[in-house]
Parts: structure tokens; sequence; C-alpha cells
């Protein structure tokens, strides 16, 4: 299993860039940022300091939409960057939420969404594209690589994730979640003629290492709220039952409205309305012991990558028992000898 760790990109930029640094030396593979212009500081800029400061990570945005940002811009930066450091960025997308509600704008649809993923991925690879009538390339970029990861959770959007991502992002760790909707992933991708187990699958959740519940709930019952917002859009479309697990749709009947000031905040007053059974669901809390053991339960499901949000107060402790205990737990051994 991969490791990759999920950071905000608050003010000074530098405590970004620190951490992204402290990450690679504990192990994690990736490192991505939450992409809302509104909220939070440009992350390609940020991207730029934290390859230039690193050896191997990769970088990218968790997630980046179809309309804050023409596709070709996207598909620029992420070349540019694959030019001047390597191949080390990849391209988590969805509809949109904060960046695009914030403005008063709506996620774009998944007919928008798919034809992005075309676009983005590939001039993001160096190959030409038809756009808007006209046939483009990048005549600069030479054997750049880069794979789009589809964030979804409706049963259409999963269908999107399994017919063109290279990747799927489920925002949430609970076990019977991430189960029913990698098998719907993968029953996409194998309808479309696609190889099922070539689709990568990531699961992000609040990662936080310790022992008093009461406040690791409190720290990551923000995660609750955030998720909700796309639970809340998939029940006005489909209903409460039949179309997802009843265990995504329970929770959010107490859900009474959302500030996107306190968009991915600990303490956020909005996501009240979680219950404990929630955040423990949804997130992955306690000793290092209760860590590996989820996880491993989530590599059993499919499960490629992990990415820890740290939007708490312990980002550093839990970095380092993922990088000294975690990590090396869900990792296969190399014997020296045969």
């Amino acid at each position: 299993m991969e490791f990759g760790a999920v950071l905000q990109t608050n003010p000074p930029a530098s405590r970004t860039i620190q951490l992204a640094k402290l990450a690679e030396v504990q192990g994690f593979t990736h490192v991505w940022t939450f992409d809302s212009h509104v909220l939070w500081q440009e992350p390609y800029v940020i991207y730029s300091q934290i390859l230039a400061q690193t050896q191997r990570i990769k970088v990218g945005p968790f997630v980046t939409n179809p309309a804050t940002r023409d596709w070709t811009v996207t598909a620029s930066v992420f070349a540019t960057l694959n030019e001047m450091f390597g191949n080390r960025t990849v391209c988590g997308i969805g509809r949109g939420d904060s960046a695009v509600r914030l403005t008063n704008g709506k996620p774009t649809t998944l007919t928008e969404l798919r034809e992005s993923i075309h676009v983005i991925r590939e001039l993001g690879n160096s190959r030409s594209v038809d756009y808007n009538g006209s046939n483009i390339r990048f005549p600069w970029s030479r054997g750049s690589q880069l794979e789009v990861w589809v964030a979804a959770y409706g049963p259409m959007a999963l269908k999107v994730a399994g017919e063109v991502g290279d990747g799927f992002i489920l925002q949430l760790a609970d076990l019977d979640i991430a189960e029913w909707m990698i098998r719907t992933v993968r029953e996409a991708a194998e309808a479309a003629g696609r190889d099922p187990l070539s689709v990568k699958f990531c699961v992000a959740a609040p990662m936080y290492v310790g022992e008093d519940w009461e406040h690791m709930r409190d720290q990551c019952r923000w995660f609750g709220g955030m998720v909700g917002n796309h639970v809340a859009d998939i029940v006005a479309k489909y209903g409460s039952d039949g179309a997802v697990p009843q265990a995504l749709t329970d929770y959010i009947r107490g859900r009474e409205g959302y500030d996107y000031n306190q968009h991915g905040r600990a303490g956020n007053t909005h996501a009240d309305f979680v219950p404990d059974e929630i955040v423990d669901r949804f997130c992955v809390l306690g000793t290092a012991a209760q860590h590996i053991d989820k996880l491993q339960q989530l590599a059993e499901l499919g499960v490629d990558q992990f990415a820890g949000y740290l939007q708490h107060d312990n980002k550093e402790e839990t970095l380092r028992v993922y990088g000294e205990t975690v990590i090396p737990a869900l990792t296969d051994p190399v014997s020296a000898t045969g």
C-alpha cells in the first residue's frame, strides 16, 4: 500500500512545504492538497516549491475541478511541473465543491467531468487532443506522464470513474461503503472493456494517532460535515433508499446547513450533526495498532493508497508514528538472503 498526506495550503506556505518534506522523510509517497482558490493559497505555486525541496514524493490536488480553471491551463501546469521535476504529479479531479459553491456556482455535469478528464490527460501526457473545435498539443512537452484520478460518491459518478479514470478517490474510510464503491467502479470498468484491476483505488480520510477518543473525534468531526455536502447532493438526486448504501445516507438527516468559511477545519460548528459512530467509521483513529488493523482491511478490499488528512492538532506526531510503525507494517518485507 502507498501512503499520501493531505494538506491544506494555509499560510504560511513554508509550513505546507515543511510538512510535505516531513511526509517524504517518513516514507509517504504522495502529498495532496485542497484546491479551493478562495479559501486557501494557490496550490500549484506551492507544488513547485515542494517538488524543488524533495526527491521522490508526488504531488497533486485533492481535488481540482473542470469549472474554475480552463482545462488546457490545468494540463499545462502539470506538464510544466513534470518537465521541471520529472514525472512527479498526479491529477485528482471531481465535479467541484467549495471552489465553485463559494462563488455561487454549481458542480459541473458528469459529461463535462468526463470531457475534461480526456483533455487534461491527453495534453498532460504530451499528446494532441481535440478541444473547442481545434486539434492542439503542447509543442514544448516531451515525455510528460500524468494520471487522472476521479473523486466520486454517486452511482453515475462512480461509473465515470470506472470508465475513464486512472484511479478512483473515495473520501471516507468506511469498510462497507468502500467495498460497495470499489465493486461498482470495477464493474463499470469491466463493462467498458477495461481491465478492472487497472484502476487504482485511493481511500482518503483523517488520520489521527492517539488514545483520547473524545478529542480525536472532535478534531476530525469536520470530515463528516464535508462528506455530507456530497451525500446531500446524492440524496437529492436518488433519494435515501436503494441507490447508495444506507450507512452513507442516514447520518445527514440532521444536517441543517453548512458554512464554507469553516470548510475542512477542526472545530467546524456545522458538523455537530455528525455522530461519533460516523466519525469512527469514516476516519482512521486510535493507536498505531488500530490504524494498522483498519488499513489492512482496506488493503484486502483492493485499496492501493491511503491518503490521510492532517487537518488537526497532531500533525507531526501522526506522521512520525506512520513512518516508524504503520507504513512498515503495511509494506511487503524484502529478505537480504534467500
